[in-house]
């Protein structure tokens, strides 16, 4: 009996096409019963179109797909729940203008069918009559979770999930894949926190430009060999000479251009929001990238929007350029150059729409001009996709980009636009380790050409890799600043559990 035969799933040459753009050549992957296998590769290798050719969203345009050992037609979704694969996909899958319970319905399910896990994962307190569009990214990827366990899968299969949850939040992730592979049932996980992979899987395949390179058990192997496979020698060495030539000069000439004489271009005094942001303080510098790390839901979110425009405070003072900021809307801090990037960029995206009219939205208030570039915007909107190496080959959709070319453009944007100051939350959310130092790279240069940033992170090795200082939130407060450079991920957790002896 063969292996592809005993695999819980084999699928085999799968191939598919956008167009102009091959998504996939000739891919393969085979998860055997009991196994958690990883499926790797850099932004654009083809990861996400697997995982939704194995759903049923889409179809291939060849290769063959067997479960255990019986071939299998997966045309719809419900093909693949038929065939006991359930997944939990990159971006949520909820319709954010109905309420969970709605989506839960469309979905076949009741809240008796979930709620047994979301009280595993702490959350079994939720109200389902919550707006999608009102419900934290980070719940709503665990009630996605809740959703696939609930049709009682036997191959579960789980797209960046981890990217948007914390470290505790994870653990629920982790818990369940566990208990998946005791139970003899497999999980297909994909990750660019490569730490994860490594604790957690037993085998994994990578994909680089829609092919196999690579398939291979995971015992003994390190972080730096599972990115030389993904990128290919060549460019590893490529990316390790820059970081050596560059990263070190970068980071030391941007903490010497920021100093107590360097104007403060922005200022937050005693700010609070209701019980979710309680007398945050804090100074950004010109050129300077100040970065902030929290645990979910300790009002980094409420933060984020208040400075963007889309709530205000209920007492304290918010200074831009040393003047009063009462934005009404986003677009009153977009005039005062306040611009954000959010770490779901679905929601600054037009999917449907193409990658030069998305990095246009912000030069005009009519969309009635969105299509028609005058000369000078035409070549703003080139140098963004330049400067960015935005893959424009699937032009006409910017939905059919990878998600690491999705959030460049989400960035983009507001280069072709001109801006003051960038609020980054998250921007480096579940895109590849190229795609994330091509961000580095971009940040460092703005901050050197003295724009400022300030940057929220769930990743807390990001800190002292961009930032020049970094402050801590805990139940809606500030409760540690510190050098960046300085900063280890140990004090900067123990601050964001709130434990005394952390501050100082």
């Amino acid at each position: 009996m063969t292996e592809a035969s005993q695999a819980l799933l084999s699928a085999q040459g799968i191939a598919k096409s956008y167009g102009p753009v091959v998504a996939l050549r000739s891919a393969d992957a085979t998860v055997q019963p009991g196994e958690i296998h990883a499926l790797l590769g850099a932004n654009g290798a083809g990861k996400s179109t697997l995982v939704k050719i194995l759903s049923g969203v889409i179809t291939s345009d060849a290769g063959t797909t067997s479960v255990h050992g019986e071939p299998v037609r997966l045309r719809k979704p419900t093909d693949a729940r038929s065939a006991g694969i359930a997944t939990v996909f990159q971006d949520p899958s909820l319709i954010p203008d109905l309420t969970l319970a709605q989506n839960l319905r469309i979905s076949r399910l009741s809240p008796s069918d979930v709620m047994p896990w979301l009280e595993r994962m702490n959350l079994g307190h939720i109200d389902l009559e919550l707006l999608v569009s009102d419900v934290p990214l980070a719940v709503l990827r665990l009630l996605d979770l809740a959703r696939a366990l609930a049709h009682d899968p036997q191959l579960l299969m789980l797209d960046e999930i981890t990217a948007a949850l914390t470290t505790d939040q994870a653990e629920y992730v982790f818990g369940v894949m566990r208990a998946w592979k005791e139970q003899g049932r497999s999980v297909l996980f994909i990750s660019h926190r490569l730490g994860e992979v490594l604790e957690m899987c037993d085998r994994a395949t990578i994909l680089r430009n829609g092919a196999n390179v690579a398939d291979f058990d995971l015992a003994g192997v390190d972080e730096a060999q599972l990115v030389t496979a993904m990128l290919g020698e060549d460019l590893v060495k490529e990316l390790s000479e820059e970081a050596a030539a560059e990263s070190t000069p970068t980071a030391e000439a941007a903490v010497a251009a920021v100093s107590f004489d360097t104007p403060v271009v922005l200022e937050l005094k005693d700010v609070r929001l209701r019980d979710k942001v309680n007398g945050v303080s804090f100074q950004l510098r010109q050129g300077e990238i100040l970065g902030l790390t929290a645990l979910e839901g300790q009002g980094q979110d409420e933060l984020f929007q208040l400075l963007s425009g889309d709530h205000r405070p209920s007492s304290g003072e918010l200074l831009v350029d040393g003047r009063p900021m009462n934005a009404r809307s986003p677009y009153d801090a977009i005039r005062k150059g306040l611009v954000l990037v959010p770490a779901d960029r679905q929601q600054a995206l037009l999917p449907q729409r193409s990658v030069r009219v998305n990095l246009s939205t912000p030069l005009y208030n009519r969309a009635s001009k969105w299509f028609t570039l005058a000369g000078d915007e035409t070549e703003r909107v080139d140098r963004a996709v330049d400067r960015l190496d935005i893959d424009v080959r699937a032009g006409s959709q910017v939905q059919r980009l990878s998600g690491g070319n999705q959030q460049k453009v989400t960035i983009g944007r507001w280069l072709a636009s001109g801006f003051g100051t960038l609020l980054c939350f998250d921007p480096t959310r579940g895109i590849d380790i190229q795609t994330k130092a091509q961000i580095y790279d971009l940040l460092r240069e703005l901050a050197a050409d003295g724009s400022s940033i300030f940057l929220y992170t769930s990743e807390l090795r990001e800190i002292p890799l961009v930032c020049d200082r970094v402050l801590v939130m805990y139940n809606g407060r500030i409760v540690h600043e510190q050098d960046a450079k300085t900063a280890t991920e140990e004090v900067m957790l123990t601050s964001a559990h709130g434990l005394e002896e952390a501050r100082t």
